[in-house]
C-alpha cells in the first residue's frame, strides 16, 4: 500500500514550520482506496510570499483543527503504507516534525516521484510537478493546494508504476513492509486480486520475484498456483510470501509484459519464459545467386520474415510457401537430394535446382513472402481496453518497430508523437513481440487501429 500525499506548510526557518494543509490518498497500486483532506491550523504566521503562492491565509486557518486533533487519522491511513510525494524528502520531514512536536516517532520508508521520473522519464524538461505533469497530459487543478497537488502526483505514480518493468517500486515495498512475517499471512490477498487481465508478480520473503505470469483471470490463476499439486506450483507455495499484480485491460498488453518482465528479471521458477515463444524462424539468405529459404532456431543478429512456436508448424508452413508459389527445395535449409528437386520432376518446380529459372524472376517470388510479417502500416496505434471505465489502451509502433504501450482518458493525452511518448512505458522490440501483435491483428482482436500519417492525430482518428 502506499500513501500519497502532498503538504502545505508555513515556509520560514529550517524545522520551524508548521502544517497548513494536507492531503493523503491511500493507494493500492491500481486505484485510491482511502482519502484524507483538511486544513491545519499551524498556530503560527505563514510567510507572505508562502500565502501569495498558496493562497492560503491565516485567517482561513482560525477554526481549522489543530495538527493534534487530525494526528490519529494520519496514523490510521498511512498504515503499513510507503510514503509517496513528489519531493518527499520534504513532506516527509514535516510530517516527522510535526508527530515530533507531539512526542511520536512517525516512521516510514518513502519514495520520491522526482528521483522515479528521473529515472524511469528521461529526457524531460523539468521535473517540477506542475510542468511534468502538463507535459504528460495529466491534467492539475489548484496548483500549490494540498489537494490539487497530491492528485496530480496519484495520477503520476499510477504512470511509474507502469513504466518501471523492473518492478523496483514493488521490490522495495515487500522488503519494507513484509520482511520476516509468514507468508501464510499473505494468501488472503487471492480474494483481493480482480478477475480480469493483467500480470502478477509472486515474491518471496526478501522482496525478489520468483515468477511473473499473465492471466485473463488474475484471481483464477494465482488460486491454482496456490493450490495445486504440479512441481511448479509447489515450488511457488513452498517460497511464496506476497503477490502484487497489475492490471491491463488488455490481453495482448498483458502478454507483452509478461514476456518483457520475465526476461528482464530473470525470475527462477518462470524456466521456460527466459527464453523466446517463438524460438523458429524463417528468412532469406541472399548470399546464394538463388535467395534461400532458411528454417533455424531465432538468433538476435538475423531478420526473419515469420517467427514460430515450433519447428513442425515452422517446417509445414515452409512447404506450404514452397508449393503455393512455385519454390524450388533445393533453394531452402530442407535440401532432399543433389539433382533436380521432387517438384521440379512434378513440374511444381521452375527449374531453379538446375539453374534453368531466370534468377531475378525467382528471387522476385522469394522477395515477396518477406510481407507475410509486416505491419498493416510504418507507424500506428493499435487501440484496446483499458483498465477501467474511461480509460483506454494503445500499442505504439513507430517506423515499424514496436516501442511500447501506454494509457489514456483523453484524446489530446495521444494527440502528438511527442505525447504518445510521454505516456508510452517503453519496451524492447524482438521476434515475440511482432509476432504477438500480428496474431491480434490478423484476429482483429483491438477497438481501432489508427494510422500515423501527420504529426498530430485528430479527434475522429482517435475516437
Amino acid at each position: 500500500m502506499y500513501a500519497i500525499l502532498d503538504i502545505e506548510t508555513t515556509g520560514g526557518k529550517f524545522n520551524e514550520e508548521g502544517i497548513t494543509e494536507i492531503a493523503i490518498y491511500r493507494h493500492n497500486g491500481l486505484k485510491i482506496t482511502d482519502q484524507f483532506i483538511s486544513l491545519v491550523n499551524p498556530e503560527r504566521e505563514i510567510q507572505p510570499f508562502v500565502q501569495k503562492l498558496t493562497g492560503i491565509t491565516s485567517k482561513m486557518l482560525f477554526s481549522a483543527p489543530r495538527f493534534f486533533e487530525v494526528a490519529k487519522r494520519i496514523i490510521d491511513i498511512t498504515e503499513d503504507c510507503l510514503i509517496v510525494a513528489h519531493n518527499a524528502d520534504f513532506d516527509y520531514r514535516i510530517l516527522r516534525t510535526e508527530f515530533k512536536r507531539l512526542g511520536y516517532n512517525f516512521e516510514k520508508n518513502s519514495i520520491c516521484t522526482v528521483s522515479l521520473s528521473q529515472e524511469l522519464l528521461s529526457n524531460m524538461e523539468s521535473y517540477k510537478l506542475g510542468k511534468l505533469v502538463r507535459s504528460l497530459g495529466i491534467p492539475i487543478s489548484d496548483r500549490h493546494r494540498a489537494q490539487g497537488d497530491a492528485l496530480a502526483t496519484v495520477k503520476l505514480f499510477e504512470l511509474l508504476l507502469e513504466k518501471d518493468s523492473s518492478k523496483e517500486i514493488l521490490k522495495s515495498q515487500v522488503k519494507a513492509l513484509h520482511g520476516g512475517r509468514v507468508p501464510s499471512k499473505y494468501l488472503k490477498i487471492i480474494e483481493e486480486l480482480p478477475n480480469t487481465s493483467g500480470v502478477y508478480y509472486l515474491h518471496n520473503s526478501v522482496g525478489d520475484i520468483i515468477y511473473i505470469g499473465k492471466s485473463n483471470n488474475l484471481q483464477k490463476r494465482v488460486r491454482n498456483h496456490l493450490t495445486g499439486s504440479s512441481r511448479k506450483s509447489m515450488k511457488i507455495q513452498k517460497n511464496i510470501h506476497k503477490v502484487n499484480f497489475e492490471i491491463t485491460g488488455s490481453e495482448l498488453i498483458a502478454l507483452l509484459k509478461e514476456q518483457h518482465e520475465i526476461k528482464k528479471n530473470q525470475p527462477r521458477i518462470n524456466k521456460d519464459g527466459r527464453y523466446r515463444l517463438y524460438p523458429m524462424g524463417i528468412r532469406i539468405d541472399e548470399e546464394n545467386i538463388y535467395h534461400q529459404l532458411v528454417l533455424e532456431q531465432v538468433r538476435n543478429d538475423r531478420k526473419y520474415i515469420v517467427v514460430f512456436k515450433n519447428g513442425r508448424v515452422a517446417k509445414n508452413i515452409l512447404h506450404q510457401w514452397i508449393t503455393n508459389n512455385k519454390l524450388c527445395h533445393h533453394q531452402c535449409s530442407i535440401r532432399e537430394t543433389d539433382g533436380p528437386c521432387f517438384s521440379y520432376n512434378k513440374d511444381r518446380c521452375e527449374g531453379a535446382c538446375v539453374e534453368k529459372e531466370d534468377v531475378y524472376e525467382y528471387n522476385q517470388r522469394v522477395a515477396k513472402l518477406t510481407h507475410q510479417s509486416n505491419y498493416p502500416h510504418p507507424h500506428f496505434l493499435l487501440i484496446g481496453k483499458g483498465r477501467k471505465n474511461g480509460e483506454s489502451s494503445f500499442i505504439y509502433i513507430q517506423d515499424d518497430v514496436y516501442r511500447g504501450y501506454g494509457f489514456f482518458e483523453l484524446n489530446h493525452q495521444i494527440k502528438t508523437p511527442k505525447m504518445i511518448l510521454s505516456r508510452t512505458t517503453s519496451m524492447e522490440d524482438n521476434t515475440d513481440c511482432r509476432a504477438l501483435i500480428l496474431s491480434f491483428i490478423k484476429r482483429e482482436k483491438y477497438i481501432k487501429l489508427i494510422p500515423l500519417i501527420s504529426t498530430t492525430l485528430s479527434a475522429s482518428q482517435i475516437k
